[in-house]
């Protein structure tokens, strides 16, 4: 199931100025640097003995599981060029905005015998940067995906079924069936 929080990830992660380390002994060193040099922060993080992160650290084992090797990569790919990261974030919450393309049911509270049923409606649209700042924020803040979804239905309703406030006002849209979303900064 495709979630608001890791596609709002990897719109941000379209802003890294460099790849991400790609051998698991070097993604390794990455986390260690980052948690001031403690193996057993990284070991308990990863869910790994601490000696064998040392044994990454020093090469001396190269090809990680299939699931040890996704959980490093995500470990180390939430954790890349924070900086770089702000500063996207930062330049889509007040001038750039966020593109969103969803493929999602859309389910209306509107008048009865109203021709506006739920249906499958596939849109591509920028959410101005007042948008894409609350879904920042709310990421930060840790909300739950049925939470961000909502947030996110409430900026599709508003920018397009709204059309930014000029028509149907009494409309509530709702995310229903969300089949493929990807946001880009």
């Amino acid at each position: 199931m495709v979630t608001i929080d890791e596609e709002l990830d990897k719109a941000v992660q379209g802003a890294f100025t460099r790849p991400i380390p790609k051998s698991a002994g070097a993604q390794m060193r990455y986390l260690v640097r980052q948690h001031q040099g403690s193996t057993r922060r990284v070991a308990e993080l990863l869910g790994i003995s601490q000696r064998t992160v040392e044994r990454y650290v020093k090469d001396q084992i190269k090809k990680p599981r299939p699931a040890l090797a996704d959980r490093l990569e995500r470990e180390v790919r939430v954790r890349w060029q924070p900086q770089v990261r702000a500063r996207a974030k930062q330049a889509a919450a007040t001038t750039g905005g966020i593109m969103i393309d969803v493929q999602a049911r859309f389910g209306y509270t509107a008048a009865p015998d109203s021709t506006d049923d739920a249906r499958v409606r596939h849109l591509t649209l920028a959410l101005p940067p007042g948008h894409a700042a609350r879904l920042f924020q709310a990421q930060e803040a840790g909300l739950t995906d049925d939470q961000l979804r909502q947030i996110a239905a409430e900026a599709l309703g508003e920018v397009y079924f709204r059309d930014s406030g000029r028509r149907a006002h009494g409309l509530e849209v709702e995310l229903t069936d969300l089949l493929d979303l990807e946001f880009e900064l």
